[in-house]
């Protein structure tokens, strides 16, 4: 079973859902950061530490790099990038609802 999710994982079909998860959140971020601001105008500066984790997990994922050393490799591999990008999203949604 592990096999088939690593292939799953690390093939074309999962780096192109990190680079679409990352791509945006990136260019939000870049473009309007306020879009992340929180209903009184604040951020939450551990909270997009991680999102941002995400999508530097997401970018070095997708792109195909696969570091060499265990801890990087987990550290940037296609889990934490989706976690943390889907962190983004709800952080995202969470300030233009509220």
């Amino acid at each position: 079973m592990s096999g088939v999710l690593h292939r799953l994982s690390y093939g074309p079909a999962g780096r192109v859902l990190s680079l679409l998860l990352a791509s945006p959140l990136a260019l939000v971020l870049l473009i309007h950061p306020a879009a992340m601001l929180d209903g009184q105008g604040g951020y939450s500066h551990p909270q997009l530490m991680l999102v941002m984790w995400g999508i530097s997990a997401g970018f070095v994922h997708g792109v195909g790099f696969v570091p060499q050393w265990w801890g990087w490799r987990w550290l940037l591999g296609p889990l934490p990038a989706w976690l943390l990008c889907a962190l983004g999203y709800a952080v995202l949604f969470q300030a233009q609802l509220g």
